[in-house]
């Protein structure tokens, strides 16, 4: 039987799951009202998603990564601006 945890950790693979395909499904979009549409439907997961993230980090359920650094933040950032 499935615990609260085993729960939240399933729809929370399945909600990131999906939020890659819409981005793959968005960019191949060629009609424009179902390219808007998917991105509602994006938005809304986005939404839920955070509200998920949120219940399990306060239950304990998910343990996110320790912060980066402000030094490799700003590496990244450089490294995102020059490859534009």
């Amino acid at each position: 039987m499935f615990q609260d945890k085993d729960m939240a950790n399933d729809y929370l693979e399945g909600l990131n799951a999906s939020l890659t395909a819409y981005a793959g499904f968005i960019n191949e979009s060629a009609n424009s009202d179902l390219r808007q549409t998917l991105i509602q439907l994006r938005n809304q997961d986005e939404a839920r998603q955070r509200t998920l993230y949120n219940y399990a980090l306060q239950k304990g359920y998910y343990k996110p990564a320790a912060p980066a650094s402000p030094e490799i933040v700003q590496q990244f950032k450089s490294d995102l601006t020059s490859n534009q």
